[in-house]
């Protein structure tokens, strides 16, 4: 049917997890959405490891918006749904490796994913994933076309025109570009920059046949780590870069043989090997590390080796009179600490409440999206800070030992608040957008987070990493940060005086201090928990936690997924 005559509310560029997210939201909301695709469903792409933060706000679109199929990539819990090709997520793991020598069970670290309340994270296999959203907005309403490019975009005061590769012209009252990268819209208006702080290239591939690293090096005995390093993703770091390992054959349920594997160098370090083609300059570089090649040495590649010059890139603005710029097409830094999915989720959230607004509003101005523009560029930027730091301390391994913890600090007070905002808002859209807006991507919005974290991102700038003495004033310097901030589990304390992993549980007795605890009436209760009383916060995980629950998510599969052999009344 041909629907070039119908103007819609909102047209989509890309159908990735960004735009086809976006477009079940606004069609289950009652909008009219038309998807652009220059591809087609399956294809092959990366960003496949999940975080915390990421599946909190994929609960969050669920629970808000009514599209429960967008909570199904958030735990393992979910594998009945979406299939056992994905693989587990029960740490982040990291091994730092020296040239020529082996690792050190000092020199590593395992951030354990707690399986509680919610399950562990996974792995996604991105074809599948996609593919899989793409199929909710049509079913929620959405036209997508697939195989269709566009050649022009034409922005007036009253509509947007699309003009695509097919000689058909579309018009919508909005057009959200989610087409990545090479977004038609920030090249149409020049806003493309890559004036970051990070700075990486990549060479990547899907492989097969690669061995738990504790097969091969160390074993998990020896590391003293709670999981085997296939049990998570896996960070090999050193000097200048870092390299990726994401199984999705890694659990028994496992129907796929697959692994993730790239590597990100600094190209000022290490320049582009022209005279080599991706997958030889690759194991050439890999092999002055021992562990790292054994690891690797039998896998092979199921796929063309990719390899692409700096990674880094964002936009001067992303919203404009009826268009705004998505997920990849706002910006993009580093895979490292897998941000870029919880950017993009975090961007449809509002994205979406602002649309269904200007639709009763007919107020469609860039002054209208404007908060977000400050709220995405502002994630872009704090990821981008956190990049930038850790690939420095990584020169000097007692840097990273500090950084790590900063790290992760901001992860955790993101989650936990992300947690109570959902908690706290008790089904209120408005309410929960205005608890997101101090929020940075790391901190949960806690002022007295970023004021350390300033002060120890200044540190990591300063310090020479070559100069052991320098290093070593740095890093005291950074532990006297932290001591100075009485919110920070002992947990975390533990990694600074030498621990290697971080148990299921952060929570420690010194967040329950009455002056500054969150059950006292301290700084840090008054931030993520408002005046709730923990007694309710504690029914309410409770609930929350039966509710996505295996067995509670296997019922509702059985008396509520849309099979083709159920149907209401028998």
């Amino acid at each position: 049917m041909d629907k070039s005559n119908q103007k819609y509310d909102v047209a989509i560029i890309g159908s990735g997890i960004g735009g086809s997210t976006l477009a079940s939201v606004l069609a289950r909301q009652g909008l009219s959405v038309i998807v652009f695709e220059g591809g087609s469903h399956p294809r092959f792409t990366i960003g496949e490891s999940m975080i915390l933060e990421t599946s909190e706000a994929m609960r969050a679109l669920a629970e808000f918006y009514d599209v429960p199929e967008l909570a199904y990539y958030s735990s393992e819990n979910y594998y009945s749904y979406i299939g056992t090709a994905h693989g587990v997520k029960r740490h982040f793991g990291f091994v730092h490796h020296t040239p020529g020598e082996h690792v050190s069970a000092q020199k590593s670290l395992q951030a354990v994913i707690p399986k509680m309340p919610y399950g562990h994270e996974i792995h996604i296999l991105r074809q599948d994933s996609d593919y899989f959203l793409t199929s909710v907005a049509v079913s929620y309403g959405a036209t997508v076309l697939q195989n269709t490019f566009i050649q022009d975009i034409q922005v007036s005061p009253d509509c947007v025109e699309i003009f695509t590769n097919k000689g058909k012209t579309f018009t919508a009252e909005y057009i959200i570009d989610a087409g990545g990268m090479k977004s038609i819209l920030a090249n149409k208006f020049n806003w493309r920059h890559r004036d970051c702080l990070s700075y990486s290239r990549t060479i990547f591939t899907h492989m097969v046949d690669v061995p738990c690293f504790n097969n091969v090096s160390l074993s998990k005995k020896v590391f003293g780590h709670p999981y085997r390093f296939s049990e998570g993703t896996l960070h090999h770091v050193f000097k200048g870069g870092w390299l990726w390992i994401i199984p999705f054959n890694n659990h028994p349920a496992s129907t796929n043989p697959l692994c993730s594997v790239g590597m990100q160098l600094d190209p000022r370090i290490y320049p582009q090997r022209d005279d080599l083609n991706p997958e030889q300059e690759f194991y050439a570089f890999v092999e002055q590390f021992p562990d790292i090649y054994a690891q690797l040495k039998d896998a092979h590649a199921v796929r063309d080796w990719m390899r692409i010059d700096r990674l880094q890139y964002s936009a001067h603005h992303i919203v404009g009179d009826r268009f705004a710029l998505l997920a990849h097409a706002a910006g993009f830094i580093d895979p490292l600490y897998s941000k870029g999915l919880y950017v993009t989720h975090a961007s449809i959230f509002l994205a979406a409440d602002l649309l269904l607004k200007a639709k009763r509003t007919g107020d469609y101005s860039a002054a209208a999206f404007a908060p977000l523009e400050k709220m995405t560029l502002g994630y872009i930027q704090m990821h981008d800070r956190l990049v930038a730091s850790s690939f420095k301390s990584w020169h000097n391994f007692k840097l990273w030992n500090v950084y790590e913890v900063l790290w992760l600090l901001g992860a955790y007070l993101e989650y936990l608040r992300l947690i109570t905002n959902r908690f706290r808002a008790n089904g209120d859209r408005e309410k929960y957008l205005k608890l997101m807006k101090p929020h940075r991507l790391a901190g949960g919005g806690f002022e007295l987070f970023f004021e350390i974290q300033e002060k120890i991102d200044a540190l990591i700038d300063a310090v020479n990493p070559e100069d052991e003495a320098d290093v070593d004033r740095t890093v005291e310097e950074v532990k006297a940060h932290f001591d100075r901030f009485p919110w920070m589990s002992s947990a975390f304390k533990d990694l600074l005086n030498g621990k290697n992993h971080l148990p299921d549980n952060k929570l420690r007795l010194n967040l329950l201090n009455r002056q500054v605890g969150f059950m006292g009436s301290g700084a840090y209760r008054e931030h993520f928990f408002g005046s709730e009383s923990p007694a309710r916060y504690l029914q309410k995980a409770a609930a929350d936690q039966l509710k996505y629950s295996v067995p509670a998510l296997k019922l509702r599969r059985k008396t509520r997924a849309r099979l083709s052999w159920q149907k209401k009344g028998g």
